[in-house]
């Protein structure tokens, strides 16, 4: 007999990049669920804003994920505000996309920044949350990409690879604790993100409101591995059978290759011009951390006067 699905009435959910997208259609489905949602972003003033167009007692909060006492900060007001976590979404990431050799170290760092050590930092402050009450579920929201190449956005498929590896790594290790862990992997999703990216032939582009669904889907049966739409989970395991030159074969068929190498750049526009604060935003803080550790480790010392 299958079980009943989970109710997720009174949970307390807290979501990362959670004022636009996927992030803000999933706190809409779960709230619709019953859940308590607190949403996280780096635009704050957008976050408390669409807290409060869902209501609910939903409420909006500063986080940036690429700094473990923002994340810290961000749970504890959850914690303080709506109640002890019970649920949290690693959904924050960013998708610069181009040839490898012209991006720049800092669009790969930040990549990498937000995308993976964001969600490790995430995870890890969530299960010391939850291991005491034996209980609570993270779900990271990785890509298809994390389960293949695409050219043209190679180091973002290096941090989905990551976000899926960590997540199976995880679910291996808490056996047995009362806590689980998902990991979601849709396609190409209608959102912001992906604007300008074409499609893989044969599959319709997904809208966040059917990865929400998914999400919901996960934390009410505990499912593990989520792929978007589900029809992709029997691509992905008959694609892994076949020899690596029929499996490129085949993604040339389905236009695989050609998703992220031929964007509409107009179409993209107003995402790149977001990439580009954004990166700019992480080489500042990375500017800026030389002298804070100078000034910690100097702190209590004696200064030489000026000579």
């Amino acid at each position: 007999m299958a079980k009943a699905p989970r109710s997720l009435a009174g949970e307390v959910v807290a979501i990362t990049g959670g004022a636009r997208g996927i992030g803000r259609a999933t706190a809409a489905a779960l709230i619709a669920q019953g859940a308590r949602v607190a949403i996280g972003d780096i635009d704050a003033e957008l976050a408390q804003r669409t807290a409060a167009e869902l209501g609910s007692g939903a409420i909006g909060l500063a986080l940036d994920v690429t700094d473990s006492a923002s994340f810290e900060r961000f749970l504890e007001q959850t914690e303080a505000r709506v109640g002890p976590l019970d649920i949290l979404i690693n959904n924050a990431g960013i998708m610069p996309i181009g040839p490898f050799v012209e991006e720049t170290e800092a669009t790969a760092a930040r990549m990498v920044d937000i995308n993976l050590h964001g969600v490790i930092t995430g995870s890890k402050l969530a299960i010391k949350r939850f291991a005491p009450r034996r209980r609570g579920h993270v779900v990271n929201i990785a890509s298809m990409a994390g389960k293949t190449g695409v050219p043209g956005g190679a180091t973002y498929c290096a941090t989905k690879h990551g976000v899926f590896g960590l997540s199976d790594s995880l679910r291996q290790e808490l056996r047995g604790s009362g806590i689980d862990i998902s990991v979601v992997m849709p396609i190409g999703v209608n959102t912001e993100l992906y604007s300008g990216a074409a499609q893989i032939r044969g599959f319709k582009t997904p809208e966040p409101e059917d990865v929400a669904k998914a999400i919901v889907d996960a934390l009410q049966t505990r499912r593990f591995e989520v792929y978007v739409p589900k029809t992709m989970n029997a691509t992905v395991r008959l694609t892994a059978l076949l020899p690596r030159r029929v499996s490129d074969a085949v993604a040339k068929v389905l236009k695989a290759d050609q998703t992220l190498t031929v964007p509409d750049r107009r179409a993209r526009a107003a995402y790149d011009a977001r990439i580009v604060e954004t990166v700019a935003a992480g080489q500042r803080r990375t500017s800026a951390k030389p002298e804070a550790v100078v000034e910690r480790s100097n702190a209590g010392q004696p200064q030489e006067e000026p000579v």
